[in-house]
C-alpha cells in the first residue's frame, strides 16, 4: 500500500486529503481504550483520515495518541460544539474538526488556527450556508438519504457536502455516486469482522 502523504496544517490541504479517502470513519465508542483499539484497526485497514468525536471519555488524549503514534494519519475531532473543545482539539493535534451544527463561534476560533472545521446541518439554508465556508456535514444523512443530497447539489453543484449519520457500509457508495464530497461512517466500522474486507468492498467496486 502506498504510503500516505505527510499531514500539513493547509486547510485545503487536509479538505483534500479527506476528499481523497472518501470514507471517514466516525469514532464514537464509551472511553480512550476502546478508542484507541478502534483506531488500530482502522489504521490497519488502510484509513488514514479519522474522526474522534468529543463525546468520548479522554478524547484529547486519544487524538493525541494517535497522531504520535501514527504521523501520517490525518486526525480530526467530532462532535466540537463550542470554542473551548475547538481549542482542546488544536492543542491535542487534531487537523480538523467536525461540528453537528452551524457553529460560527467555533469556526472564528479554528480559522485563526488554519484548522478547518465541517459544519453540520440538515435543512437547506443550514447545509448550503455551510458549504459556503468549506464543506458541510449533512446530518442526519438518513433522514433525507440519497435522493435528497441529490436534490440539494441540484441547486447548488460546486458544495461540498459529506453526509453522515446512519450510513451502512454498504451504501456509501451510494453517496459518492450522487456527488458526496465523502462519507462519514460510524456504528458499521466498529462491528466485529474484518474491517478492511468491508471497506475493500466498497471502494473497489
Amino acid at each position: 500500500m502506498t504510503p500516505p502523504a505527510p499531514v500539513t496544517t493547509s486547510a485545503e490541504t487536509v479538505l483534500a486529503r479527506i476528499q481523497h479517502a472518501r470514507i471517514i470513519p466516525v469514532v464514537r465508542v464509551q472511553d480512550a481504550a476502546a478508542a484507541l483499539d478502534l483506531v488500530e484497526r482502522l489504521v490497519t485497514a488502510g484509513l488514514d483520515v479519522i474522526e474522534i468525536t468529543t463525546t468520548i471519555q479522554g478524547w484529547d488524549d486519544v487524538i493525541r495518541t494517535t497522531a504520535d503514534t501514527h504521523p501520517g494519519c490525518c486526525v480530526g475531532a467530532g462532535t466540537v460544539t463550542t470554542p473551548h473543545l475547538a481549542r482542546q482539539a488544536v492543542a491535542a493535534g487534531a487537523r480538523f474538526c467536525v461540528s453537528p451544527c452551524l457553529s460560527p463561534q467555533v469556526r472564528d476560533e479554528l480559522h485563526s488556527a488554519g484548522i478547518p472545521l465541517i459544519e453540520g446541518g440538515t435543512t437547506p439554508t443550514e447545509i448550503l450556508g455551510a458549504a459556503q465556508h468549506g464543506v458541510a456535514k449533512l446530518f442526519p444523512a438518513h433522514l433525507g438519504g440519497v435522493a435528497y443530497l441529490r436534490s440539494l447539489l441540484a441547486v447548488a453543484p460546486d458544495a461540498r457536502i459529506m453526509p453522515t449519520g446512519g450510513i451502512p457500509l454498504t451504501d456509501v457508495g451510494a453517496w459518492l455516486d450522487a456527488g458526496a464530497f465523502a462519507v462519514g461512517v460510524g456504528s458499521d466500522l466498529t462491528a466485529p469482522g474484518d474491517i478492511a474486507a468491508r471497506v475493500r468492498e466498497v471502494l473497489d467496486r
